[in-house]
């Protein structure tokens, strides 16, 4: 494990894998776990390369690092800010020459990389719709979290340029969203083929939906059960558990 030096408002957390530790500033953007129960839904073979579109802070590559077998991952990010936070998490950690970070713009990915040129592929997408509600759309959290910088089918339609025939892409959003998911993944060939819902209890709506296409895939979707959070208030399911790796 290197030592990084830290920024003003920065702080380290651990990951609970591997020894490994990311670096954020909770006054950008923070990782969240719609992050790390994507990490847990993806699959990934042995020596296959990964693409994450959007990684923020790298939390996604890191981790899959940890949980797969995967010969490479990409983060692109177009926040400087936290690409650099992921470049340092990233050389913090040992994996320097297993991941690798880029800033660019997502809308832009097929002249940053070849195609037809990844395993599999992932994101972790702005949800809300455009600016509605913002005061100010230019903050760290404003991008994130509302597709200023890039929408839905700008997500999936760089994905099925990037990824091989018969490639995986997965993608974490909410569940409000899914006709439009579903009709723009099939729009650009990327085959639904498995979905689960995420409740926070056992007795609420869902409020997340994890979703894997296959690039060129046949129709024929599997729906997993659902994914509860919380046993109780403040206690996880054994399910949340493991993937967080407690």
């Amino acid at each position: 494990m290197k030592t990084i030096s830290l920024k003003e408002k920065e702080r380290l957390d651990e990951l609970q894998r591997n020894g490994y530790q990311i670096i954020q500033n909770p006054d950008k953007f923070c990782f969240g776990m719609d992050a790390v129960l994507l990490s847990g839904f993806v699959r990934v073979k042995p020596n296959g390369t990964v693409l994450d579109l959007g990684t923020g802070t790298g939390i996604i590559p890191i981790l899959l690092e940890a949980k797969t077998q995967a010969s490479h991952l990409t983060g692109l990010e177009i926040q400087e800010e936290s690409a650099d936070m992921a470049r340092r998490s990233v050389a913090l950690n040992g994996l320097s020459e297993k991941i690798d970070i880029l800033t660019g713009d997502i809308r832009k990915a097929d002249s940053l990389f070849p195609s037809a040129s990844f395993d599999v592929i992932t994101s972790n997408p702005p949800y809300m719709m455009g600016e509605h509600g913002l005061r100010n759309p230019d903050t760290p959290k404003a991008i994130a979290r509302h597709e200023v910088l890039c929408t839905l089918e700008d997500v999936v339609s760089q994905a099925a340029k990037l990824l091989k025939t018969g490639g995986h892409f997965f993608m974490v959003h909410r569940p409000f969203r899914l006709a439009e998911i579903i009709t723009v993944m099939t729009k650009y060939k990327l085959e639904p083929k498995r979905m689960q819902l995420v409740y926070p209890f056992v007795d609420k709506e869902p409020n997340m939906i994890l979703i894997e296409g296959v690039r060129g895939g046949k129709p024929r979707m599997t729906v997993e059960k659902p994914l509860i959070i919380f046993k109780e208030p403040g206690v996880y399911m054994p399910e949340i558990r493991d993937i967080y790796g407690y």
